[in-house]
Protein backbone atom coordinates (compact mmCIF):
# COMPACT_ATOMS: atom_id res chain seq x y z
CA UNK A 1 0.00 0.00 0.00
CA UNK A 2 1.30 3.46 -0.92
CA UNK A 3 2.55 5.78 1.81
CA UNK A 4 1.95 8.90 -0.28
CA UNK A 5 -0.86 9.87 2.06
CA UNK A 6 1.50 10.66 4.95
CA UNK A 7 2.80 14.20 5.40
CA UNK A 8 5.63 14.68 7.92
CA UNK A 9 5.80 17.98 9.80
CA UNK A 10 8.72 18.20 12.25
CA UNK A 11 8.01 15.53 14.89
CA UNK A 12 4.29 15.42 14.13
CA UNK A 13 2.58 13.54 11.34
CA UNK A 14 -0.66 14.55 9.68
CA UNK A 15 -2.88 12.06 7.91
CA UNK A 16 -3.94 13.01 4.38
CA UNK A 17 -6.35 10.97 2.29
CA UNK A 18 -4.46 8.16 0.47
CA UNK A 19 -5.61 6.75 -2.84
CA UNK A 20 -7.16 3.84 -0.96
CA UNK A 21 -8.05 4.51 2.67
CA UNK A 22 -6.81 1.86 5.09
CA UNK A 23 -9.42 -0.40 6.69
CA UNK A 24 -9.32 1.73 9.86
CA UNK A 25 -12.08 4.33 9.98
CA UNK A 26 -13.13 5.77 13.32
CA UNK A 27 -12.63 3.21 16.07
CA UNK A 28 -12.39 -0.01 14.04
CA UNK A 29 -9.09 -1.79 14.67
CA UNK A 30 -7.70 -4.33 12.21
CA UNK A 31 -4.44 -6.20 11.89
CA UNK A 32 -4.13 -5.03 8.28
CA UNK A 33 -4.06 -1.42 9.40
CA UNK A 34 -1.39 -2.26 11.93
CA UNK A 35 0.70 -3.85 9.18
CA UNK A 36 0.33 -0.68 7.14
CA UNK A 37 1.43 1.39 10.11
CA UNK A 38 4.25 -1.02 10.98
CA UNK A 39 6.14 0.02 7.86
CA UNK A 40 6.90 3.34 9.57
CA UNK A 41 10.03 2.82 11.59
CA UNK A 42 9.06 5.43 14.17
CA UNK A 43 5.77 3.68 14.80
CA UNK A 44 3.26 6.51 15.03
CA UNK A 45 -0.35 5.34 14.92
CA UNK A 46 -3.26 7.75 14.94
CA UNK A 47 -6.49 6.07 15.96
CA UNK A 48 -9.73 6.85 17.74
CA UNK A 49 -10.20 3.94 20.09
CA UNK A 50 -10.68 2.83 23.66
CA UNK A 51 -8.07 1.22 25.93
CA UNK A 52 -8.66 -2.37 24.75
CA UNK A 53 -8.63 -1.35 21.11
CA UNK A 54 -5.39 0.57 21.56
CA UNK A 55 -3.85 -2.48 23.15
CA UNK A 56 -5.00 -4.60 20.20
CA UNK A 57 -3.39 -2.10 17.88
CA UNK A 58 -0.10 -2.19 19.80
CA UNK A 59 -0.04 -6.00 19.72
CA UNK A 60 -0.90 -6.13 16.04
CA UNK A 61 1.75 -3.50 15.27
CA UNK A 62 4.42 -5.53 17.05
CA UNK A 63 3.25 -8.80 15.45
CA UNK A 64 3.52 -7.15 12.05
CA UNK A 65 7.17 -6.30 12.65
CA UNK A 66 6.88 -2.73 13.86
CA UNK A 67 10.08 -1.44 15.45
CA UNK A 68 11.06 1.38 17.73
CA UNK A 69 9.08 3.19 20.44
CA UNK A 70 5.36 3.33 19.78
CA UNK A 71 3.65 6.69 20.15
CA UNK A 72 -0.12 6.89 19.91
CA UNK A 73 -2.44 9.75 19.08
CA UNK A 74 -6.07 9.13 19.81
CA UNK A 75 -8.02 11.04 17.17
CA UNK A 76 -8.15 10.06 13.50
CA UNK A 77 -8.00 13.09 11.22
CA UNK A 78 -8.43 12.95 7.43
CA UNK A 79 -7.65 15.95 5.24
CA UNK A 80 -7.14 16.53 1.52
CA UNK A 81 -3.58 16.63 0.23
CA UNK A 82 -2.02 19.99 1.07
CA UNK A 83 1.25 21.82 1.26
CA UNK A 84 3.52 21.41 4.28
CA UNK A 85 2.55 24.86 5.53
CA UNK A 86 -1.13 24.06 5.21
CA UNK A 87 -0.57 20.71 6.90
CA UNK A 88 1.21 22.45 9.78
CA UNK A 89 -1.70 24.85 10.23
CA UNK A 90 -4.16 21.95 10.11
CA UNK A 91 -2.15 20.03 12.72
CA UNK A 92 -2.13 23.06 15.03
CA UNK A 93 -5.90 23.43 14.63
CA UNK A 94 -6.52 19.72 15.17
CA UNK A 95 -4.30 19.62 18.26
CA UNK A 96 -6.30 22.44 19.81
CA UNK A 97 -9.55 20.60 19.20
CA UNK A 98 -8.42 17.01 19.72
CA UNK A 99 -5.08 16.94 21.53
CA UNK A 100 -3.05 13.71 21.42
CA UNK A 101 -3.21 11.84 24.71
CA UNK A 102 -0.73 12.38 27.49
CA UNK A 103 0.35 9.43 29.63
CA UNK A 104 -0.07 7.00 26.75
CA UNK A 105 3.43 7.76 25.53
CA UNK A 106 5.13 4.54 26.68
CA UNK A 107 8.41 5.67 28.18
CA UNK A 108 9.42 2.68 30.26
CA UNK A 109 13.09 1.84 30.41
CA UNK A 110 14.58 -0.23 27.64
CA UNK A 111 15.99 -3.61 28.66
CA UNK A 112 19.44 -3.06 30.16
CA UNK A 113 22.41 -3.57 27.83
CA UNK A 114 24.01 -6.41 29.78
CA UNK A 115 20.78 -8.40 29.55
CA UNK A 116 20.41 -7.83 25.80
CA UNK A 117 24.01 -8.77 25.11
CA UNK A 118 23.69 -11.91 27.20
CA UNK A 119 20.49 -12.91 25.42
CA UNK A 120 21.98 -12.40 21.95
CA UNK A 121 25.09 -14.32 22.90
CA UNK A 122 22.97 -17.16 24.30
CA UNK A 123 21.15 -17.49 20.97
CA UNK A 124 24.44 -17.55 19.11
CA UNK A 125 25.71 -20.24 21.48
CA UNK A 126 22.69 -22.46 20.83
CA UNK A 127 20.48 -21.91 23.89
CA UNK A 128 17.42 -22.36 21.69
CA UNK A 129 16.36 -25.89 22.60
CA UNK A 130 14.08 -27.32 25.28
CA UNK A 131 15.06 -26.67 28.88
CA UNK A 132 13.96 -28.35 32.12
CA UNK A 133 10.35 -27.46 32.92
CA UNK A 134 11.30 -26.01 36.30
CA UNK A 135 13.99 -23.85 34.70
CA UNK A 136 17.72 -23.97 34.12
CA UNK A 137 19.61 -25.09 37.20
CA UNK A 138 21.95 -22.08 36.96
CA UNK A 139 19.06 -19.61 36.96
CA UNK A 140 17.25 -21.35 39.81
CA UNK A 141 20.47 -21.24 41.81
CA UNK A 142 20.88 -17.51 41.11
CA UNK A 143 17.25 -16.85 42.08
CA UNK A 144 17.56 -18.90 45.28
CA UNK A 145 20.73 -17.01 46.22
CA UNK A 146 18.98 -13.68 45.65
CA UNK A 147 15.96 -14.70 47.74
CA UNK A 148 18.17 -16.08 50.52
CA UNK A 149 20.16 -12.84 50.66
CA UNK A 150 17.13 -10.52 50.75
CA UNK A 151 14.09 -12.38 52.12
CA UNK A 152 14.92 -15.72 53.73
CA UNK A 153 16.45 -19.15 53.10
CA UNK A 154 15.56 -20.68 49.74
CA UNK A 155 16.78 -23.76 47.87
CA UNK A 156 16.94 -24.07 44.05
CA UNK A 157 14.63 -27.09 44.43
CA UNK A 158 11.96 -24.71 45.75
CA UNK A 159 12.11 -22.45 42.68
CA UNK A 160 10.06 -22.89 39.50
CA UNK A 161 10.81 -20.64 36.54
CA UNK A 162 8.09 -19.71 34.05
CA UNK A 163 7.43 -17.55 30.99
CA UNK A 164 6.52 -14.50 33.05
CA UNK A 165 5.26 -14.26 36.60
CA UNK A 166 1.67 -15.11 35.67
CA UNK A 167 2.29 -18.90 35.62
CA UNK A 168 3.69 -18.45 39.13
CA UNK A 169 0.27 -17.15 40.14
CA UNK A 170 -1.96 -19.50 38.15
CA UNK A 171 -0.20 -22.84 38.54
CA UNK A 172 0.04 -22.84 42.37
CA UNK A 173 -3.64 -21.85 42.49
CA UNK A 174 -4.48 -24.79 40.19
CA UNK A 175 -2.37 -27.08 42.37
CA UNK A 176 -3.92 -25.99 45.68
CA UNK A 177 -7.49 -24.83 45.12
CA UNK A 178 -10.35 -27.30 44.73
CA UNK A 179 -13.85 -26.39 43.56
CA UNK A 180 -15.65 -24.65 46.42
CA UNK A 181 -12.48 -23.51 48.21
CA UNK A 182 -12.45 -19.83 49.09
CA UNK A 183 -9.53 -17.60 48.16
CA UNK A 184 -9.08 -14.12 49.60
CA UNK A 185 -7.52 -11.57 47.24
CA UNK A 186 -6.88 -7.80 47.37
CA UNK A 187 -9.51 -5.37 46.10
CA UNK A 188 -8.53 -3.18 44.35
CA UNK A 189 -5.99 -5.60 42.91
CA UNK A 190 -4.43 -7.16 39.85
CA UNK A 191 -7.35 -8.54 37.77
CA UNK A 192 -5.67 -11.91 37.10
CA UNK A 193 -6.08 -12.94 40.73
CA UNK A 194 -9.85 -13.24 40.54
CA UNK A 195 -9.74 -14.76 37.06
CA UNK A 196 -7.28 -17.46 38.14
CA UNK A 197 -9.30 -18.30 41.24
CA UNK A 198 -12.42 -18.76 39.14
CA UNK A 199 -10.50 -20.81 36.57
CA UNK A 200 -9.53 -23.23 39.35
CA UNK A 201 -13.16 -23.50 40.49
CA UNK A 202 -12.52 -21.55 43.66
CA UNK A 203 -14.72 -18.90 45.23
CA UNK A 204 -13.08 -15.45 45.10
CA UNK A 205 -13.51 -13.33 48.22
CA UNK A 206 -12.51 -9.70 47.72
CA UNK A 207 -10.57 -8.32 50.71
CA UNK A 208 -10.65 -4.50 50.83
CA UNK A 209 -7.52 -2.39 50.77
CA UNK A 210 -8.11 0.83 52.69
CA UNK A 211 -6.82 4.25 51.68
CA UNK A 212 -6.89 5.22 55.36
CA UNK A 213 -4.28 2.48 55.96
CA UNK A 214 -2.14 3.49 52.96
CA UNK A 215 -3.87 0.73 51.01
CA UNK A 216 -3.01 -2.11 53.35
CA UNK A 217 -5.66 -4.70 54.18
CA UNK A 218 -8.64 -4.26 56.44
CA UNK A 219 -7.30 -6.71 59.03
CA UNK A 220 -10.68 -7.07 60.74
CA UNK A 221 -12.16 -8.18 57.44
CA UNK A 222 -9.45 -10.81 57.04
CA UNK A 223 -10.02 -12.11 60.56
CA UNK A 224 -13.77 -12.33 59.95
CA UNK A 225 -13.55 -14.00 56.52
CA UNK A 226 -10.60 -16.38 56.88
CA UNK A 227 -12.64 -19.46 57.74
CA UNK A 228 -12.79 -23.23 57.36
CA UNK A 229 -13.33 -22.96 53.59
CA UNK A 230 -10.41 -20.59 53.02
CA UNK A 231 -7.53 -22.28 51.19
CA UNK A 232 -5.41 -19.31 50.15
CA UNK A 233 -4.83 -15.60 50.71
CA UNK A 234 -3.16 -13.54 47.97
CA UNK A 235 -1.23 -10.40 48.88
CA UNK A 236 0.58 -7.99 46.56
CA UNK A 237 3.11 -5.59 48.02
CA UNK A 238 4.00 -3.15 46.51
CA UNK A 239 0.60 -3.15 44.91
CA UNK A 240 -0.84 -2.78 41.47
CA UNK A 241 -2.87 -0.53 41.24
CA UNK A 242 -2.32 1.44 44.45
CA UNK A 243 1.47 1.48 44.81
CA UNK A 244 0.99 0.80 48.52
CA UNK A 245 3.13 -1.55 50.60
CA UNK A 246 1.97 -3.65 53.53
CA UNK A 247 3.84 -2.82 56.75
CA UNK A 248 5.70 -5.51 58.66
CA UNK A 249 3.28 -5.44 61.58
CA UNK A 250 0.35 -6.17 59.26
CA UNK A 251 2.25 -9.02 57.62
CA UNK A 252 2.92 -10.57 61.01
CA UNK A 253 -0.77 -10.32 61.93
CA UNK A 254 -1.68 -11.97 58.61
CA UNK A 255 0.90 -14.71 59.20
CA UNK A 256 -0.54 -15.47 62.62
CA UNK A 257 -4.05 -15.72 61.18
CA UNK A 258 -2.85 -17.97 58.35
CA UNK A 259 -0.99 -20.29 60.71
CA UNK A 260 -3.91 -20.55 63.12
CA UNK A 261 -6.40 -21.26 60.34
CA UNK A 262 -4.21 -23.44 58.13
CA UNK A 263 -4.31 -21.07 55.13
CA UNK A 264 -1.70 -20.77 52.40
CA UNK A 265 -0.39 -17.30 51.51
CA UNK A 266 0.72 -16.23 48.03
CA UNK A 267 2.84 -13.08 48.16
CA UNK A 268 3.21 -11.34 44.79
CA UNK A 269 6.33 -9.19 45.07
CA UNK A 270 6.90 -8.31 41.41
CA UNK A 271 7.48 -4.63 42.32
CA UNK A 272 9.72 -5.28 45.33
CA UNK A 273 12.76 -3.63 43.72
CA UNK A 274 10.76 -0.46 43.00
CA UNK A 275 10.33 1.00 46.49
CA UNK A 276 11.26 4.61 47.12
CA UNK A 277 12.67 7.00 49.71
CA UNK A 278 15.50 4.60 50.60
CA UNK A 279 12.98 2.11 51.99
CA UNK A 280 12.32 -1.56 51.28
CA UNK A 281 9.04 -3.43 51.15
CA UNK A 282 8.77 -6.00 53.96
CA UNK A 283 8.43 -9.49 52.49
CA UNK A 284 5.93 -12.03 53.79
CA UNK A 285 8.45 -14.70 52.77
CA UNK A 286 10.77 -13.39 55.48
CA UNK A 287 8.37 -14.57 58.22
CA UNK A 288 10.00 -17.88 59.06
CA UNK A 289 7.14 -19.53 60.95
CA UNK A 290 4.82 -19.09 57.93
CA UNK A 291 7.26 -20.00 55.16
CA UNK A 292 6.12 -23.65 54.99
CA UNK A 293 2.79 -22.40 53.60
CA UNK A 294 4.07 -19.44 51.56
CA UNK A 295 4.37 -18.99 47.79
CA UNK A 296 6.59 -16.11 46.67
CA UNK A 297 5.91 -14.79 43.16
CA UNK A 298 8.36 -12.49 41.38
CA UNK A 299 9.82 -11.85 37.96
CA UNK A 300 12.05 -9.80 35.71
CA UNK A 301 9.55 -7.64 33.80
CA UNK A 302 9.39 -4.64 36.13
CA UNK A 303 12.78 -4.44 37.86
CA UNK A 304 14.84 -5.29 34.78
CA UNK A 305 12.59 -3.85 32.03
CA UNK A 306 12.13 -7.31 30.50
CA UNK A 307 8.39 -7.22 29.87
CA UNK A 308 8.54 -8.87 26.45
CA UNK A 309 11.14 -11.45 27.41
CA UNK A 310 8.57 -13.30 29.54
CA UNK A 311 10.57 -14.47 32.54
CA UNK A 312 9.29 -14.98 36.08
CA UNK A 313 9.49 -17.41 38.96
CA UNK A 314 7.84 -18.65 42.10
CA UNK A 315 9.41 -20.05 45.27
CA UNK A 316 7.46 -22.47 47.46
CA UNK A 317 7.86 -25.63 49.53
CA UNK A 318 9.58 -28.39 47.54
CA UNK A 319 6.56 -30.73 47.40
CA UNK A 320 4.39 -28.00 45.89
CA UNK A 321 7.20 -26.90 43.56
CA UNK A 322 7.28 -30.41 42.08
CA UNK A 323 3.55 -30.22 41.28
CA UNK A 324 3.88 -26.74 39.81
CA UNK A 325 6.81 -27.89 37.66
CA UNK A 326 4.56 -30.70 36.38
CA UNK A 327 1.84 -28.19 35.50
CA UNK A 328 4.47 -26.10 33.74
CA UNK A 329 5.57 -29.10 31.71
CA UNK A 330 2.08 -29.88 30.45
CA UNK A 331 0.92 -26.26 30.04
CA UNK A 332 3.86 -24.42 28.45
CA UNK A 333 6.65 -27.02 28.29
CA UNK A 334 9.45 -24.73 29.38
CA UNK A 335 10.80 -21.19 29.32
CA UNK A 336 13.10 -20.15 26.46
CA UNK A 337 16.71 -20.99 27.28
CA UNK A 338 18.23 -17.75 25.97
CA UNK A 339 15.73 -15.77 28.04
CA UNK A 340 16.82 -17.63 31.15
CA UNK A 341 20.49 -17.01 30.39
CA UNK A 342 19.66 -13.32 30.07
CA UNK A 343 17.91 -13.55 33.44
CA UNK A 344 21.12 -14.75 35.05
CA UNK A 345 22.90 -11.70 33.65
CA UNK A 346 20.14 -9.49 35.07
CA UNK A 347 20.63 -10.85 38.57
CA UNK A 348 24.42 -10.76 38.43
CA UNK A 349 25.18 -7.57 36.48
CA UNK A 350 22.31 -5.09 36.58
CA UNK A 351 21.85 -3.97 40.17
CA UNK A 352 23.22 -0.48 39.43
CA UNK A 353 20.86 -0.18 36.45
CA UNK A 354 17.91 -1.05 38.68
CA UNK A 355 18.99 1.54 41.24
CA UNK A 356 19.30 4.23 38.58
CA UNK A 357 15.89 3.45 37.13
CA UNK A 358 14.36 3.51 40.61
CA UNK A 359 15.65 7.06 41.09
CA UNK A 360 14.01 8.09 37.82
CA UNK A 361 10.69 6.55 38.85
CA UNK A 362 10.86 8.26 42.25
CA UNK A 363 11.24 11.68 40.59
CA UNK A 364 8.28 10.91 38.37
CA UNK A 365 6.24 9.72 41.33
CA UNK A 366 6.90 12.92 43.22
CA UNK A 367 5.92 14.99 40.17
CA UNK A 368 2.63 13.21 39.45
CA UNK A 369 1.55 13.05 43.09
CA UNK A 370 2.21 16.77 43.58
CA UNK A 371 0.34 17.49 40.37
CA UNK A 372 -2.66 15.35 41.26
CA UNK A 373 -2.88 16.86 44.73
CA UNK A 374 -2.93 20.33 43.21
CA UNK A 375 -6.15 19.55 41.31
CA UNK A 376 -9.51 20.57 42.77
CA UNK A 377 -11.55 17.58 43.88
CA UNK A 378 -8.57 15.19 43.73
CA UNK A 379 -6.34 13.79 46.47
CA UNK A 380 -3.57 11.24 46.14
CA UNK A 381 -1.75 9.25 48.81
CA UNK A 382 1.97 9.10 48.03
CA UNK A 383 2.63 5.55 46.76
CA UNK A 384 5.67 3.92 48.31
CA UNK A 385 6.36 1.52 45.45
CA UNK A 386 5.61 0.27 41.92
CA UNK A 387 4.97 2.97 39.27
CA UNK A 388 1.30 3.77 39.76
CA UNK A 389 -0.57 6.66 41.33
CA UNK A 390 -4.09 5.93 42.60
CA UNK A 391 -5.81 9.24 43.28
CA UNK A 392 -9.14 9.60 45.07
CA UNK A 393 -11.51 11.46 42.74
CA UNK A 394 -14.71 11.30 44.79
CA UNK A 395 -14.58 15.08 45.19
CA UNK A 396 -15.33 15.46 41.48
CA UNK A 397 -18.73 13.82 41.85
CA UNK A 398 -18.44 11.50 38.84
CA UNK A 399 -18.07 7.68 38.68
CA UNK A 400 -14.56 6.41 38.01
CA UNK A 401 -15.32 4.65 34.73
CA UNK A 402 -17.10 7.68 33.30
CA UNK A 403 -14.29 10.01 34.36
CA UNK A 404 -11.62 7.76 32.81
CA UNK A 405 -13.61 7.68 29.57
CA UNK A 406 -14.10 11.44 29.50
CA UNK A 407 -10.46 12.18 30.30
CA UNK A 408 -9.45 10.11 27.29
CA UNK A 409 -12.08 11.43 24.87
CA UNK A 410 -12.23 15.06 26.01
CA UNK A 411 -8.76 15.77 27.42
CA UNK A 412 -6.57 13.20 25.72
CA UNK A 413 -5.31 11.73 29.00
CA UNK A 414 -5.19 7.94 29.31
CA UNK A 415 -5.75 6.28 32.69
CA UNK A 416 -7.73 3.36 34.07
CA UNK A 417 -10.83 3.39 36.21
CA UNK A 418 -10.27 2.06 39.70
CA UNK A 419 -13.18 -0.29 39.08
CA UNK A 420 -11.04 -2.14 36.52
CA UNK A 421 -9.31 -3.54 39.62
CA UNK A 422 -12.42 -4.40 41.65
CA UNK A 423 -15.48 -2.86 43.25
CA UNK A 424 -13.38 -1.19 45.94
CA UNK A 425 -11.73 0.83 43.17
CA UNK A 426 -14.80 3.03 42.73
CA UNK A 427 -13.83 6.61 43.46
CA UNK A 428 -10.26 6.17 42.18
CA UNK A 429 -8.25 6.28 38.96
CA UNK A 430 -4.96 4.56 38.20
CA UNK A 431 -2.23 6.49 36.44
CA UNK A 432 1.08 4.96 35.37
CA UNK A 433 4.04 7.26 35.84
CA UNK A 434 6.23 5.15 33.55
CA UNK A 435 6.27 8.30 31.41
CA UNK A 436 8.49 11.32 31.06
CA UNK A 437 8.25 14.31 33.39
CA UNK A 438 7.12 16.38 30.40
CA UNK A 439 4.29 13.97 29.66
CA UNK A 440 3.23 13.95 33.31
CA UNK A 441 3.17 17.76 33.41
CA UNK A 442 1.14 17.85 30.22
CA UNK A 443 -1.34 15.34 31.60
CA UNK A 444 -1.85 17.33 34.81
CA UNK A 445 -2.37 20.52 32.81
CA UNK A 446 -4.99 18.82 30.65
CA UNK A 447 -6.83 17.37 33.61
CA UNK A 448 -6.85 20.80 35.28
CA UNK A 449 -8.30 22.35 32.14
CA UNK A 450 -10.86 19.54 31.84
CA UNK A 451 -12.05 20.09 35.41
CA UNK A 452 -12.27 23.85 34.87
CA UNK A 453 -14.44 23.60 31.77
CA UNK A 454 -16.59 20.57 32.68
CA UNK A 455 -20.05 20.88 34.14
CA UNK A 456 -21.22 18.49 36.83
CA UNK A 457 -17.86 18.32 38.59
CA UNK A 458 -17.70 19.46 42.22
CA UNK A 459 -14.13 20.32 43.17
CA UNK A 460 -13.23 20.33 46.85
CA UNK A 461 -9.63 21.41 46.69
CA UNK A 462 -6.40 19.45 46.67
CA UNK A 463 -3.89 18.37 49.30
CA UNK A 464 -0.18 18.73 49.67
CA UNK A 465 2.04 16.30 47.75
Amino acid sequence: MSHDGLVQVDRARVWTRPAEPPPLIGAAVTTETARWCADWADGLITVSAGHDQLRQMIDAYRDAGGRGPLHLQVHLSWAPTRSEAEATAHEQWRSNIFPPPACWDIDRAETFDAICESGKRAIEEGHTRYTPSAGLRELREAIAQRISATKGPCSPHEVVVGPGAKPGILFPILALVNPGDEVLYPDPGFPSYRADIELAGGIPVAAPLLEARNFSFDLDFLADHMGDKTKLLIINSPSNPTGGTIPRQDLETIAQLAIERDVWVMTDEIYADLVYDDQTAPSFYSIEEARHRTILVDGFSKSFAMTGWRLGFAAMPKALAEKVALLTMHAVGCTAGFTQVAGIAALEKCREDVNAQRAIYQARRDRIVAGLNSLPGVSCVRPSGAFYAFPNITGLGIPSAELARRLLSEAGVACLSGTDFGEQGEGYLRFSYAASIETIDQAIARIRDFIARSSGLTGIGGRDG
